[in-house]
């Protein structure tokens, strides 16, 4: 084999099976194979080219791979960063208590709460993605239902001292009108 196959070569590997050239150097393939994971081969051993890609080698990692796909799957699917609450609300109450004394008080778990809180930025967040993907709605209509989840964004900063980290904080619109 004289030419050296590129990132997304796919292979079949007498050991390994099928797989993906995800990193490549002048000596070795790291191929990601469906039954085995990630394996580095040597350039020269033997194995089957089912789909040669060609590029340059040493073009890009295998980290950079997966610090890609993490970040995609981030961004378009509906699960979750972890976060963590402030430690000084954990295993604390949320007391709701009406003004009538003759009412009896609602007591929460603050964590479920606070739970419920994230889970509505998530679906937030979700819903902007939504709105900036569409190919159905026009621009100046993105742009108002951006808006609109902007100041939701902004009306939820009461919670923020309920985050622990304050980079996971909500963010309303911080320009002056």
């Amino acid at each position: 084999m004289n030419k050296i196959l590129g990132i997304g070569s796919r292979i079949n590997h007498p050991d390994y099976g099928k797989g993906v050239v995800t990193n490549v150097d002048a000596s070795n393939y790291w191929v990601t194979f469906i039954e085995s994971g990630l394996e580095t081969i040597e350039v020269g051993s033997d194995f089957e080219v089912i789909e040669a890609t060609e590029g340059e080698v040493d073009t890009v990692s295998f980290y950079d791979v997966e610090a890609s796909l993490i970040q995609i799957l981030k961004k378009w699917s509906d699960t979750s960063e972890v976060v963590t609450i402030a430690d000084k609300w954990k295993g604390g109450q949320l007391i709701l208590q009406p003004e009538d004394v003759s009412l009896s008080n609602k007591e929460i778990p603050i964590e479920t709460f606070f739970h419920k809180i994230v889970m509505l930025r998530d679906r937030l967040r979700v819903m902007e993605q939504k709105i900036n993907s569409s190919k159905t709605l026009h621009d100046q209509d993105k742009v108002d239902l951006q808006q609109y989840i902007t100041r939701c964004y902004g009306s939820l900063t009461t919670f923020n001292v309920l985050f622990k980290v304050s980079s996971q904080n909500f963010k309303g619109d911080s320009s002056k009108k």
